[in-house]
C-alpha cells in the first residue's frame, strides 16, 4: 500500500486529492456515513493550519483504497489531541486487513491520543479495541 498524507502544510496542490476523498467517504463509509457538506467540514478543519490534523489516503495499484480524517482537538491535557473523524476502506479490499493497516499509520502520525466514536454494531469496533481502544466514558448528547 502507497500512502499520501495531506496536512495543514502539504504545500502541492490537493484540491483534486481532496475532492477525491469527499466523494470516496461518502461512497464507502455506508451506513455509518454523513453527508458530503459534514465530510466536507472535517477535511477542511484538518488541512486547516488554525485548527489542524490529517488526512491520509491508502492506495492499491493508483487507487484510492481507504482514507482516514484526524482532527486536532487542541485540547491535549483534558481529552486525547486527536479524534478519529472517518475511516473507509473500498468495499472490494474490505477483509485484507487494510483498515488495520490504516489505523497503525494514522496512529503512527499522531502525537498524543486519539478518541473516536463508534456504534455498537459497526464491524470496525473490534479493530480499535484490538489495537487498544477503550470504552472509558459513556457518551452522552443534548440536541436542542
Amino acid at each position: 500500500m502507497e500512502f499520501k498524507i495531506i496536512t495543514p502544510f502539504t504545500t502541492n496542490d490537493t484540491q483534486s486529492l481532496l475532492n477525491e476523498v469527499n466523494e470516496f467517504l461518502y461512497v464507502h463509509l455506508d451506513e455509518f456515513g454523513d453527508s458530503k457538506a459534514a465530510i466536507g467540514k472535517a477535511m477542511e478543519y484538518a488541512v486547516n493550519p488554525k485548527t489542524g490534523g490529517f488526512i491520509l489516503c491508502g492506495f492499491e495499484q493508483d487507487e484510492l483504497a481507504s482514507a482516514v480524517v484526524i482532527n486536532a482537538t487542541g485540547m491535549d491535557e483534558y481529552i486525547p489531541s486527536n479524534i478519529l473523524v472517518y475511516i473507509a476502506v473500498h468495499k472490494k479490499y474490505r477483509g485484507k486487513g487494510l483498515g488495520k493497516v490504516m489505523m497503525k499509520e494514522a496512529m503512527r502520525n499522531t502525537s498524543g491520543g486519539i478518541a473516536l466514536h463508534v456504534e455498537p454494531n459497526n464491524p470496525a469496533k473490534f479493530l480499535y479495541e484490538k489495537l487498544g481502544f477503550t470504552n472509558k466514558y459513556l457518551e452522552m448528547r443534548y440536541q436542542p
